[in-house]
């Protein structure tokens, strides 16, 4: 098992704040902050305190040495969307950026390469060879469609190191899996909206209906309910499993996302790529003063990242911190010892997490920390799946 390191938590929480949300708003008023938006009224929620803290806050370590990468060729083949998705593709891209900064790797001596939608298994095969060819080591496939050509192409070429993004079914000597505990992130940002909404009514919309994707829905439903049992959850997928453009198809996201927010639902948490614009965007259109609407983000912290004005509307994101990981990973193999890797980026490791930008889940803060260290601790458990 490789070792677990991860970044300061804050130390304690404070007891009194912790009661805050258990009242019953049960008056109309605003959730915590006024961040949400119910307009037409709605299911009264009752908000549980969060758990107080059980021992100490879990333990962690130094972040690793910086390592000379210099002298490595770094090949990325991307997931649908490329460079530019504002999302989960632009995550590893500023991992592969981080280290060119940080590590002294060389930008010439890295390449991009990018997946099209529903293209064939032997299209993916074929990039993973380009690279390989080209002298590219290692090479790092972004997203778990990669796997079979990641098997295939890893086994032709045990020389070469692989890494692979949310998969951990390829078995080889020479492939390292960075996987994550998205449920984990997405439990906060459920927290969240349920602390916000002021409708008692949020929605989910996932790209395409995968075991995946299934766990930032748990996620979300979990945190959510844990904070307001009764709140209405809609959830909708834009395509099935098998058909990858969901990931790329803001236009149906805009249908989808207008469909929940017509039925009631104020905030909506996407996890669907390149196609969340088409939800903030959704989002932005039917907010009003006297009946505001939010978006929830995904990967990367998309406040910074999505279009504007969109991205005035974006509550908070659920960070998955796939720039850390590609980072993490150029960095240990430059060092040659892949070992120092964790098996799972969690909360504990800060591979997980939520953004704070714009400042509207500040007055939320000690309650979303509270819930952090009590998933850190194995008092809260998050499940996998819906």
């Amino acid at each position: 098992m490789r070792n677990r390191r991860g970044f300061a938590l804050v130390a304690a929480v404070l007891a009194s704040a912790l009661v805050v949300a258990g009242c019953a708003r049960d008056t109309g008023a605003p959730a915590a902050g006024g961040g949400g938006g119910g307009g037409g009224g709605g299911t009264e929620c009752t908000r549980n305190a969060p758990p107080a803290a059980a021992g100490a806050a879990a333990s962690t370590a130094p972040a690793l040495p910086q390592a000379d990468a210099s002298g490595l060729k770094v090949g990325l083949a991307y997931d649908i969307g490329g460079r530019g998705d504002q999302s989960f593709n632009d995550a590893a891209a500023a991992g592969l950026e981080r280290a060119i900064s940080e590590l002294g790797l060389v930008r010439e001596n890295t390449r991009e390469l990018s997946a099209a939608p529903n293209e064939s298994e032997d299209a993916a095969a074929t990039r993973l060879r380009q690279l390989v060819a080209d002298g590219f080591n290692p090479v790092i496939a972004v997203g778990f469609k990669y796997a079979t050509a990641t098997q295939t192409v890893a086994a032709e070429n045990p020389q070469v190191q692989f890494a692979i993004v949310d998969d951990n079914t390829v078995q080889l000597p020479n492939v390292t899996p960075l996987v994550f505990a998205e449920e984990q992130g997405s439990f906060l940002v459920g927290a969240a909206a349920a602390l916000k909404t002021t409708g008692c009514h949020v929605g989910f919309v996932g790209g395409v209906e995968t075991p995946l994707i299934q766990k930032f829905e748990a996620g979300y439903e979990a945190g959510a309910r844990a904070v307001a049992p009764t709140i209405e959850i809609d959830s909708a997928y834009l395509t099935p499993a098998g058909d990858f453009t969901g990931f790329n198809d803001p236009a149906k996201a805009t249908e989808v996302a207008r469909g929940q927010l017509d039925g009631g639902a104020d905030i909506i948490y996407h996890a669907s790529g390149a196609s969340g614009q088409g939800v903030f965007e959704a989002v932005t259109a039917a907010n009003t003063p006297e009946a505001q609407k939010w978006a929830i983000g995904v990967d990367s912290d998309q406040a910074e990242t999505a279009d504007p004005p969109t991205n005035e509307r974006i509550l908070t994101s659920m960070l998955k911190r796939v720039d850390v990981a590609v980072y993490d990973y150029i960095n240990a193999s430059a060092a040659g010892d892949l070992s120092t890797l964790p098996d799972v980026f969690d909360l504990s490791v800060d591979g997980v997490g939520y953004s704070t930008t714009g400042g509207h889940v500040d007055d939320i803060a000690t309650q979303l920390e509270a819930y952090k260290v009590a998933i850190i601790n194995g008092q809260v458990p998050v499940p996998s799946t819906p």
